[in-house]
């Protein structure tokens, strides 16, 4: 293990980037334990951070140690391997402070627990996925294909080629996001079958390639919407189910306001006879 890793992460200069991966799973797993201890008001866990009364959400502190990793990583002459991999825990970790509050940021409220609060989740399992990808040396569109296609083919054709590939390979990952396939299009950039694969498939129901182009096509949404039930939302309540597990249910939705009852129209006031006018004299009723 030892060998291989010295192999595969050290020797090829991603001690680093390892680092940060390590910070970030680690940073996010940690923040999770803290705010369900607060949350399950445990008495002998730190609570929040609340200096006069102000309370310092967690994603301030990521902020800062962001600020401090990224910049003095930077900073840092390459030779100094072990320093600069340190200063990437310490951006790995800043970093998953951040997004496990990306849905605040989001909608400017405070949704950490209820059900808009999910985004945080998403965002994470996402910069997971991508820095695990990554570290795998599994290169995104774009990055190699020129490069390759000129060492092929040399001079302008070459690089025409590998452009027009990267520039086919952007389009399906669009296409598949715009088909509401946000998973199967991020993980897209680095593997473009799967891209292929979402573009060439259905859109989901309710995504804006469907609400674009199934608007004359009832036949296709209805085959949409039979795929949603059938297939999707199974696997979004697993994905859902493991987010709870990880980060803890959110809170329940508050019951909506009954309406207010309209206040009872007044009965008219007879209206009064206008100024110098005689009153009729009330006349006997008929028996």
């Amino acid at each position: 293990m030892g060998r291989w890793f010295h192999d595969s992460i050290v020797e090829t200069g991603r001690l680093p980037l390892f680092c940060f991966f390590c910070g970030f799973v680690v940073g996010f797993l940690f923040i999770r334990f803290s705010v369900r201890m607060i949350r399950a008001q445990v008495r002998w866990w730190p609570g929040n951070v609340t200096p006069g009364g102000t309370h310092i959400h967690h994603a301030v502190f990521g902020v800062v140690f962001m600020l401090l990793g990224g910049v003095i990583g930077l900073a840092l002459p390459d030779n100094l391997v072990g320093w600069r991999a340190g200063f990437a825990a310490l951006f790995g970790i800043g970093a998953a402070l951040v997004l496990d509050e990306f849905a605040l940021i989001l909608h400017l409220d405070d949704v950490y627990w209820a059900k808009a609060g999910r985004t945080s989740i998403d965002a994470v399992f996402a910069a997971i996925a991508v820095t695990g990808l990554i570290l795998l040396r599994v290169t995104p569109i774009g990055v190699s294909d020129v490069s390759d296609a000129r060492a092929l083919y040399p001079g302008l054709g070459g690089w025409l080629i590998g452009a027009g590939y990267t520039l086919f390979n952007l389009a399906l990952v669009v296409i598949t996001l715009l088909k509401g396939k946000i998973w199967t299009g991020l993980v897209g950039i680095f593997i473009p079958l799967l891209t292929i694969i979402g573009a060439i498939r259905l859109s989901r129901p309710d995504a804006p390639w469907a609400r674009w182009r199934y608007g004359k096509r009832p036949r296709k949404q209805r085959r949409a919407r039979r795929r949603e039930e059938r297939i999707r939302k199974p696997l979004i309540r697993a994905k859902i189910a493991v987010q709870e597990f990880v980060s803890g249910k959110p809170d329940a939705d508050p019951p909506e306001p009954e309406p207010a009852a309209e206040p009872a129209a007044e009965p008219a006031a007879e209206a009064a006879p206008p100024p110098g006018a005689e009153a009729e004299p009330e006349r006997p009723h008929d028996r």
